[in-house]
């Protein structure tokens, strides 16, 4: 029914029907445009993925190049310390006959 209760008349036919097919390429562009976005979100998900894994990797090596250095610390600070009370102790033989 056409405005006031009339019949629809052939034009307005024909003028919803082209925006009917306005519409449809509208929603068919909608379409491929949240495609696109839907695979740009897996791709950086993905993305995200790859680099907390990474992550999560040098997390656990440079905790163990910490834990290396701290041993090694401590292995040269017990050399240092041998060696100077080598050094001390060698000291006061020599000057004690």
């Amino acid at each position: 029914m056409g405005k006031g209760g009339n019949l629809v008349t052939a034009s307005e036919v024909e003028e919803l029907r082209r925006k009917n097919g306005e519409m449809e390429k509208v929603v068919e562009q909608m379409k491929k445009e949240m495609l696109q976005l839907w695979r740009r979100t897996q791709v950086a998900e993905e993305a995200e993925e790859r680099l907390c894994s990474q992550l999560a990797e040098l997390e656990a090596e440079s905790l163990d190049e910490a834990r290396d250095y701290h041993s090694r610390i401590i292995f040269l600070v017990n050399e240092l310390s041998r060696v100077s009370s080598s050094s001390s102790s060698s000291s006061s033989d020599l000057a004690s006959p």
